[in-house]
């Protein structure tokens, strides 16, 4: 039999005590004692115990839980006392309608911005992290020093792939040879169904790499040469709900392949997001000539290709980058004086630190992130400015309420708890409209910012970040007003000696000058990124972008019958000229080096844009001549003609270039004219030097001009038609330059419009705080507006009384906010080698802008008490 003896568990006994007042205490331990002892008999002893401890838990309710009093009066339940505390705080709110307002439609606005800009920092900080072995792929990059400037480089020879697959094959699980971003555009042909896609030629370990989530098929398609690996979108496109595995199709019109798989479409916050198939590396070796004889001749010195690795899970990035970086001056010791280095770039950096600057240290998007970041913490530091001022200035309104509830025995700590109740459920409204906010929001907010974001409404962390967030602004709002309030004295609020003092205004002013110093900040920065895009924007590019459309060249039929094609899409009368090159005119792909010319300093060491390019080239994007003429049908000497631009005259140091000779290796040529610098590259860059000469054979692109006397649409519908004569298998697919052109400023103008709305939505959010305080302003001082106006004061000397103290606040701000400003947007500036400067009308401009907002806001509150009748306001005198 089991002992009745035993007692139950001690720390449950303590707990009991520990929670519960005394008098309660023993009455339950009896009761549970006296049960404990029966269950011993009837389950056992462990089972006794567990019971015990669950029956205390159970007791420790609210309504049982002791709370400590100073006062000797019984204390109400501590379910009532929050629900009392709800009470008064919802009856606040109600009584104070336009504050209400205020307070959680500002700290909505500034939370809903917060969120925002969280959301969007968590897309860019998750980008690429779809892929399992995301923190062991790496690009393979090259750099080194020319003339002075750091280069970098993601574009590899051909043997550098084999190279590092079997010298240092341990260090590395996959080597992946890819035919980079300059052969992504496709022609995928199914019967009578053809598109134009985006897709590359890789190695056959990629699927495993890139750990492809296969729907249909295996990884392991790529090593059948004649294979194809399609998307999930394209396969649908291409095969409707039709199984593809094992249908023949073709790509570009000349290459037969089987679709050996079908993997899920990348998201879209991933590098390889348009990739929307893959083909294997060795089919591209096989079909193209010129891969063929750089891979198979060992050329170290083509550089056209990218390198994906994925590192060993016993290996680091920097130890496989150390071992490395000698494998171009192994193979090619004549490019010593640039010294060249091979290194790894982690996936992890190839978005948010996809460029560099001119020392060659790491930069990119990742200054955007911080950017925003900054710009969320200050916009909601103006939301709980705004609720911390007009808690404050009401204070003097509260000091009678706090006065009676210290009177009657409220203490300090439970004062607090009411302002703090009453600050937090200002922020569950505010954090329940943020939401609804960011929901209408979004769909624009995606366009804008080029993503596809939404909440993350399964995702645990987002809510805990979410409620703590809340929470923490809720007492960070709420400190101030709470431990100020609080601490009036009780007898002369309520004899009515209570006096705020003379500096009790400080704190708000304060907090205006900083609210105000960010949105002016704010302003100003908004206008230098739109006047550096605008003034990129006004720089001569050096051609003729109206009208001017491009058609890739990747087809055999296209190359095969391209006088043919001319000449008919002349004759249709909605073209005015036509020409080929290997680049479009918004993209400068090739650079080269092994130029030589008369007084050519035997140590300088050259690097030029290669263009190839046809007959009529001039004449269809509009070049404009410095010098000489265009390349002409007319001579037959052009055919080892050359064209210069401006840059390239410098570059070369060459006083009268037209008839000189240039060799290019083994070639000849005969400069026959200088143009105009053409923009091809940035427009925020100065332009590189480039030569244009005649070669059919590398033809990339089709230009051609439209005639400006026809309609576009027209026009286009009669192309269409004849490249459907002669390029039947293909869709006609076509891109305007001047759109082209456009996306080069994609980036800033999406940075500068998310910037402009920031800045609104500060300048608002401040504009409520302002509109708040002066509201309070004129309330306080009714009767000394009442006494100033019976002695003879105007409308304009009130007005002037209530907005000066605002104004002074309004320009120290721009004061500090044009000093910030300038500082870090100066520095910014400098990153672009041809900007704007940083003018004085436009820190006048913002300042001013600033000033007029003030005033307009202040003065509604200002007339309106400036008109009220003195004996209205005097009447209780």
């Amino acid at each position: 039999m089991k002992p009745r003896n035993v007692g139950p568990p001690r720390f449950a006994t303590y707990l009991l005590h520990l929670f519960c007042p005394p008098h309660r205490a023993e009455e339950m331990e009896g009761d549970l004692d006296e049960l404990f002892q029966e269950r011993i008999r009837g389950v056992g002893l462990r089972e006794a115990r567990w019971r015990y401890v669950r029956d205390v838990v159970s007791l420790l309710r609210p309504s049982l839980i002791k709370r400590e009093n100073t006062n000797t009066y019984p204390t109400p339940a501590f379910t009532t006392m929050i629900r009392n505390y709800l009470k008064i705080a919802f009856r606040n709110l109600a009584k104070n309608r336009v504050y209400s307002f205020i307070n959680i439609g500002g700290l909505a606005a500034g939370m809903a911005v917060a969120m925002l800009i969280g959301l969007w920092i968590y897309d860019e900080l998750s980008y690429d992290r779809y892929f399992q072995n995301y923190d062991r792929i790496a690009k393979v990059m090259q750099k080194g020093t020319f003339n002075g400037e750091v280069f970098n480089g993601e574009y590899n020879p051909a043997p550098m792939g084999p190279e590092l697959r079997t010298v240092y094959g341990s260090d590395f699980t996959h080597v992946i040879m890819s035919s980079g971003d300059g052969n992504n555009d496709h022609i995928l042909a199914y019967g009578e169904k053809k598109f134009t896609k985006t897709g590359s030629y890789l190695s056959a370990g990629a699927p495993d790499m890139l750990a492809l989530n296969m729907l249909s098929g295996t990884r392991n398609g790529l090593k059948h040469q004649n294979s194809i690996l399609l998307s999930e979108s394209v396969a649908k496109a291409l095969f409707g709900e039709t199984d593809p595995l094992g249908k023949l199709m073709k790509i570009d019109n000349k290459l037969d392949v089987k679709v050996t798989g079908v993997y899920e479409d990348f998201p879209y916050n991933t590098e390889f997001r348009d990739l929307k198939f893959i083909a294997p590396w060795d089919l591209y070796v096989a079909s193209e000539s010129w891969v063929k004889q750089a891979q198979d001749n060992v050329e170290w010195g083509n550089f056209s290709w990218q390198v994906l690795v994925q590192i060993a899970p016993n290996a680091d990035f920097d130890a496989v980058s150390a071992k490395i970086k000698n494998i171009r001056l192994k193979h090619n010791p004549e490019v010593a004086f640039i010294k060249p280095e091979v290194y790894l770039l982690p996936m992890s950096k190839w978005h948010l630190y996809s460029g560099w600057d001119k020392s060659g240290n790491l930069e990119g998007r990742i200054q955007y992130v911080w950017l925003f970041g900054i710009i969320g913490v200050f916009v909601l530091l103006l939301a709980c400015i705004n609720f911390m001022n007009l808690s404050t200035a009401r204070s003097e309104k509260r000091a009678k309420e706090v006065g009676i509830r210290k009177a009657v025995g409220s203490v300090r700590s439970q004062l607090i708890a009411q302002f703090f109740s009453e600050s937090l459920l200002v922020v569950a409204f505010a954090f329940v409209l943020a939401i609804l906010f960011v929901l209408l929001i979004l769909p624009v907010f995606n366009d804008v910012a080029d993503k596809q974001i939404g909440i993350l409404w399964t995702n645990p962390v987002f809510w805990l970040c979410g409620i703590g967030f809340s929470l923490l602004t809720g007492l960070i709002a709420g400190s101030y007003p709470a431990l100020y309030l609080s601490s009036f004295q009780a007898v002369k609020v309520l004899k009515g000696t209570f006096r705020v003092g003379r500096f009790a205004s400080i704190p708000r002013q304060v907090l205006v000058v900083v609210q105000f110093t960010v949105s002016v900040t704010l302003i100003i920065g908004t206008i230098i990124v739109f006047r550096q895009i605008q003034h990129a924007k006004d720089r001569p590019v050096g051609y003729d972008r109206s009208g001017l459309i491009t058609v890739a060249m990747n087809t055999p039929e296209l190359h095969q019958h391209y006088n043919a094609l001319r000449d008919a899409l002349i004759q249709t009368g909605g073209v005015v000229d036509m020409s080929t090159s290997s680049a479009p005119a918004t993209n400068l792909n090739s650079q080269n080096s092994g130029f030589s010319w008369e007084g050519k300093d035997p140590n300088f060491k050259e690097s030029f844009g290669t263009i190839a390019v046809s007959h009529d080239f001039g004449k269809t994007v509009g070049w404009q001549f410095v010098q000489g003429r265009d390349l002409s049908r007319k001579f037959a000497s052009d055919s080892s003609g050359m064209v210069l631009n401006e840059t390239a005259v410098r570059y070369m140091g060459l006083k009268d270039p037209v008839g000189k000779q240039i060799k290019w290796n083994d070639s000849q040529f005969r400069v026959v004219g200088v143009i105009k610098d053409m923009i091809m590259e940035s427009p925020f860059k100065p332009v590189t030097q480039t030569v244009y000469m005649l070669n059919y054979g590398w033809a990339n692109v089709i230009n051609i001009k439209l005639n400006p006397a026809r309609s576009t649409s027209e026009s286009l519908a009669k192309i269409e038609g004849v490249f459907r004569k002669f390029n039947p298998g293909s869709p006609f697919d076509y891109r305007f330059t001047d759109q082209q052109y456009a996306l080069k400023f994609a980036a800033e103008e999406r940075i500068g419009k998310l910037a402009s709305g920031f800045a609104i939505l500060a300048i608002l959010i401040s504009c409520l705080g302002l509109f708040g305080l002066a509201s309070f302003v004129a309330e306080q001082r009714t009767k000394e507006i009442g006494v100033r106006k019976v002695l003879g004061a105007s409308v304009t000397n009130v007005w002037v009384l209530l907005s000066k103290d605002f104004v002074v606040l309004v320009v120290i701000a721009f004061g500090i906010s044009s000093f910030i400003a300038y500082y870090f947007l100066n520095g910014w500036l400098q990153k672009y080698q041809y900007h704007t400067d940083l003018s004085w009308w436009i820190f006048a401009v913002a300042g001013l802008g600033a000033l007029v907002v003030t005033l307009l806001t202040v003065s509604y509150q200002s007339i309106k008490a400036a008109l009220v009748n003195p004996v209205k306001s005097l009447r209780s005198e």
